[in-house]
């Protein structure tokens, strides 16, 4: 893909809420499959979002108010589809499987990103707060593939004050993310301040300013709890 098209491309998702993470060439252990006509995938380009940068595209959206199942993946899909063939790509998501794809290995392949002590990657420049919601693959080369070489922030972070504000000590460098304790705090008590948004996540230090909304926060933990 050309610079012109792909800078096209860039505003295109960045219009619909979407935001391009970075990509890289792919090789055997990257477990990328192959194009829907058997060639292999010469690039992937990641695709994510971030609360302040999807939310409002989302939130105007059909699939927000229609009432059926899984809005913000029904969402994702179209759009990112869509933009999928008008570009000759072809996307993948994270929540078709099984099996599922190894989104989070495809992400620190992209680089800028880390592993973090809340069980999700941490970004360079968004922190805690990018959302995964496809990969594009192309039988070409992608001029820009590679935009994040750096490591994520996680390896350089002292002080690490996301271990230290969880009420039920959900997170810790020895088991890392207890999911269970997590979610027994959240269904006991709607008001409780986690519901505005993880006290964990929201202690990062990095990327504060694509912190998620209170609005955007509640939706996904609805969504984390299956209300």
């Amino acid at each position: 893909m050309t610079r012109p098209a792909a800078a096209h491309l860039t505003e295109e998702l960045a219009a619909a809420g979407f935001l391009f993470l970075g990509g890289f060439a792919p090789e055997a252990s990257s477990k990328v499959p192959p194009l829907s006509d058997g060639r292999p995938a010469r690039s992937l380009l990641l695709i994510g979002s971030t609360g302040p940068s999807l939310w409002p595209a989302f939130r105007a959206s059909p699939e927000f108010s229609d009432a059926a199942p899984d809005p913000l993946d029904r969402y994702s899909k179209r759009v990112l589809n869509g933009l999928a063939r008008i570009f000759a790509l072809e996307a993948l998501f994270p929540f078709e499987g099984p099996p599922y794809h190894p989104f989070q290995q495809w992400a620190l392949e992209c680089g800028g990103f880390s592993q973090s002590p809340l069980g999700v990657l941490a970004h360079r420049d968004y922190g805690p707060w990018t959302g995964f919601r496809a990969v594009f693959l192309s039988a070409n080369p992608f001029a820009d593939a590679a935009l994040s070489p750096e490591p994520g922030p996680c390896e350089t972070c002292k002080d690490k004050p996301c271990l230290t504000v969880c009420p039920v000590d959900a997170i810790s460098l020895e088991d890392g993310y207890r999911v269970a304790d997590c979610r027994g705090h959240l269904a006991e008590d709607k008001t409780r301040d986690c519901w505005s948004g993880c006290l964990a996540r929201r202690a990062c230090p990095f990327g504060q300013e694509h912190r998620q909304s209170a609005e955007t926060s509640g939706f996904h933990m609805e969504s984390f709890l299956g209300l």
